[in-house]
């Protein structure tokens, strides 16, 4: 295929189906080619800037690509949580540069996986609850944020500034789920920035 043709291609899949990120295979078939020569052809399109190569054996066009299309692309039980959740709606000031991502599954080898859009964690939670449009709403990513936190030995409040917090409500059927200790220091955070 040409590279126009590829263009072509990504660009409908995008806007008539939604698939944002391929796999080798699937550009393979699309082209009815052997791995090796696809392999060639999509060195060639990384290097011309027509696609982006975000972990290896995933690609897709070099913009619109969004965390939570490559997250669902790798692990389809798996949604985009946390501070990068609090972040993109402003109840954190801090990007973050590790993106948690709860999933059901094990990802014993590949837990933590560097992409071109930052490094993505997968952690395996007993609390797992697929969101909509795998992405956790700001409540849900805030006990998710202070329950992967507190694994880890750390507060967050030391970790992020949090602001806005007046704003948000965190229903009691979200933080039920939780651990106690999840529980009270969502409650303590919310309490004191209100």
């Amino acid at each position: 295929m040409k590279t126009t043709d590829w263009q072509k291609f990504l660009t409908r899949q995008q806007a008539e189906e939604g698939k944002r990120i391929f796999s080798v295979t699937e550009l393979a078939n699309v082209a009815d080619a052997s791995p090796a020569v696809i392999n060639v052809a999509l060195g060639r399109l990384v290097r011309q800037g027509v696609i982006r190569r975000y972990v290896p054996g995933k690609y897709g066009l070099s913009v619109g690509v969004l965390v939570e299309d490559l997250v669902a692309a790798i692990d389809s039980d798996a949604y985009v949580t946390g501070a990068a959740v609090l972040a993109r709606n402003g109840f954190i000031t801090q990007v973050p540069r590790v993106i948690e991502c709860f999933t059901r599954r094990r990802h014993n080898r590949s837990r933590e996986r560097k992409s071109a859009l930052g490094t993505l964690v997968f952690v395996c939670p007993r609390i797992h609850a697929f969101p909509a449009g795998g992405v956790a709403g700001p409540a849900e990513a805030l006990c998710d944020l202070w329950y992967t936190a507190l694994r880890r030995g750390l507060d967050p409040r030391s970790l992020y500034t949090f602001r806005k917090l007046d704003t948000l409500t965190v229903p009691e059927s979200v933080v039920s789920r939780y651990p106690r200790t999840v529980r009270d220091g969502v409650a303590s955070v919310l309490s004191i920035l209100r």
